[in-house]
């Protein structure tokens, strides 16, 4: 290994506990969405609805995880159960309007704190960065054999 390997893995340890990125902030109603909520939402947003095994393969996490996750967000009003829309036998989770507004402005936060921190970076830069960071994750996604839908911009 090199001297960069070992950089980068201390750099992505270092961006792991940046709470400034990944804290969850309060909403007007005194909830948040954590990492977690945020993170399904974001795939739902993407693949539509999704059953807890297209999950738990989607996440590699076991079913009862997805269970316990997908119930408190249902709870919270951001999913609901739904038949399959294309005739399946399993119940599929979606997107509530309440679970996109939260998104949304889950979102917003997070894009105007990197705005913050990357306020000195030259547009090259910034996109030099993104490319980059697309790069890493495609990667990885490759080698788990499980790519990451991503929206179409």
């Amino acid at each position: 290994m090199d001297e960069s390997t070992h950089r980068i893995e201390y750099e992505t340890m270092l961006l792991g506990r940046h709470r400034y990125l990944s804290a969850p902030r309060l909403h007007p109603d005194g909830g948040h969405l954590d990492r977690s909520a945020y993170i399904v939402l974001s795939r739902l947003e993407l693949d539509g609805p999704m059953s807890i095994g297209q999950l738990s393969e989607a996440f590699r996490l076991d079913p009862s995880t997805l269970n316990r996750q997908t119930s408190a967000m249902t709870r919270a009003g951001l999913v609901e159960r739904i038949p399959d829309p294309e005739g399946g036998i399993a119940r599929k989770f979606r997107v509530t309007a309440e679970g996109e507004h939260r998104l949304r402005a889950e979102r917003l936060q997070n894009i105007q704190g990197l705005e913050k921190v990357l306020e000195g970076w030259s547009e090259e830069d910034t996109a030099a960065f993104a490319g980059y960071l697309r790069r890493f994750n495609s990667d990885i996604e490759r080698l788990e054999g499980r790519p990451w839908p991503r929206p179409a911009r």
